[in-house]
This record gives C-alpha cells, sequence and structure tokens, in this order.
C-alpha cells in the first residue's frame, strides 16, 4: 500500500474535516496516508470530486507512487489544469494545458 499525498486550496470545512479523518494533516490543507489501499483512494476521491465542484474556488491535487507511469508517480487534479508527468529523454516533468487569459488571441 503506497503512500498517498493531497493538497488542497480553499477547502470547505466540510471536506478538510473529512480528510483528515482519514488521512494526517500535515500542514493546512496539505494531507497524507503512508499506506492507503488504492480502493481507499478510488473511495476517497470519489467524495472529494463530488464536493470540490460546489465550493467556489476549490482545487485539489492528489498524487501517490505509481510504478508503471514516468516518475514512477500518479496526479489528479481538480479545479486546476490538469497535470501529466512524461518522460522526456530520461528527464520527469509535468505538462499542463496552456491558458490564454481573457482577451488574448
Amino acid at each position: 500500500m503506497p503512500m498517498t499525498v493531497m493538497v488542497t486550496n480553499n477547502a470547505s470545512g466540510r471536506m478538510r474535516g473529512f480528510l483528515a479523518s482519514c488521512m494526517c494533516e500535515l500542514a493546512p490543507g496539505v494531507y497524507s496516508a503512508p499506506r492507503m489501499s488504492a480502493a481507499v483512494r478510488e473511495r476517497v476521491w470519489g467524495v472529494v470530486e463530488r464536493w470540490q465542484p460546489g465550493i467556489e474556488g476549490c482545487s485539489v491535487v492528489m498524487t501517490w507512487p505509481d510504478a508503471s507511469l514516468p516518475g514512477g508517480q500518479d496526479v489528479r487534479c481538480l479545479g486546476v489544469p490538469r497535470t501529466e508527468l512524461r518522460d522526456h529523454h530520461g528527464v520527469f516533468l509535468s505538462r499542463r494545458a496552456v491558458t490564454r487569459a481573457p482577451g488574448e488571441p
């Protein structure tokens, strides 16, 4: 069972309380679980995924080890641009879609 880390921004008290009930809050909005199974991780993510759209300005990033992926980890994001980990000639990079500011072509 791998280490799971979740970072929140502008989360509601309800979401923070829920995450603190199943993970250790290391710093405000930063949670970890050293031995969270994939099944539990999916259930926790499902709750966060349902609650996040109703919270103004809330974003959540979750990461955990996955040896089959570049860099040996996977990432999920809500409320922020989707992040992918890529292997570029042996260097592991995070990739996000380009977003344009309002009014830019």
